[in-house]
């Protein structure tokens, strides 16, 4: 995941993606992507989930001082710490799983999502809106930026295959065996049923994102959703709403 591998591109306005190639088991294309947005201090929030390579930094350089490094969930924990390190003033986020992955590492957090209590806010509200879902197996947390209409997350909805991360490389970036993964078929819902460890929690905090106007999805994995993304996202959870 070098800085030739990495597609930047600013998808909105003052919203910016970083995508790279990156495969499950060395086998399985599923792309990785972090997300940049400038907020209207001129600070920047960055959903953190890539390598911070020299194409990265450069951009992000340019955007702003870097004040919020988010983690999406328990599982997306990897270059939290690289990021922290880079940006020692920034505000570091995540949740509580992946900060006890991350206690050898002695990175000071300013904030637990699943130990903080509800309601609490982490400074970057007036700009980005955010729903905890403790009842998701990964513990993801989904990002809402009024100002672009956009929903940031990673492993809740995919988006597969994904083709912008790995259009600098040679691999078609396609699934192999069943090539695709996305909210409209019966396969995403299934794994959206299944991992919702709470079915309760989960109808709720999937409803909350249902009532977010949004109409771009950017995932972790897979294509970002340029359109109708409330209508992917309430087809991906059908069975959670209906």
């Amino acid at each position: 995941m070098t800085s030739e591998n990495t597609v930047i591109r600013e998808v909105a306005k003052n919203v910016w993606t970083f995508s790279c190639p990156f495969s499950r088991f060395n086998l399985v294309p599923f792309g990785g992507r972090s997300t940049a947005i400038k907020l209207a201090s001129g600070d920047v929030w960055v959903l953190a989930s890539t390598p911070l390579n020299d194409a990265t930094k450069s951009k992000l350089q340019e955007l702003g001082p870097v004040k919020y490094i988010v983690g999406a969930d328990a599982v997306h924990t990897l270059y939290l710490g690289e990021f922290k390190r880079a940006y020692p003033n920034a505000k570091l986020v995540a949740v509580q799983e992946a900060i006890k992955k991350k206690q050898n590492e002695g990175l000071m957090f300013d904030g637990a999502w699943g130990a903080d209590p509800a309601g609490t806010e982490y400074g970057f509200e007036s700009d980005i809106q955010h729903c905890y879902f403790s009842g998701f197996k990964n513990k993801d947390v989904a990002f809402f930026h009024p100002a672009s209409k956009t929903l940031i997350e990673a492993d809740l909805l995919f988006n597969l295959p994904c083709n912008e991360q790995y259009s600098k490389t040679s691999s078609s970036g396609k699934v192999p065996f069943f090539g695709t993964l996305n909210p409209y078929m019966y396969m995403h819902k299934r794994f959206a049923w299944m991992m919702g460890a709470d079915k309760e929690a989960m109808k709720r905090d999937v409803k909350t994102v249902a009532g977010w106007d949004f109409e771009r999805i950017i995932p972790c994995h897979g294509d970002v959703i340029e359109e109708n993304g409330n209508k992917a996202w309430r087809e991906a959870y059908k069975w959670y709403i209906d």
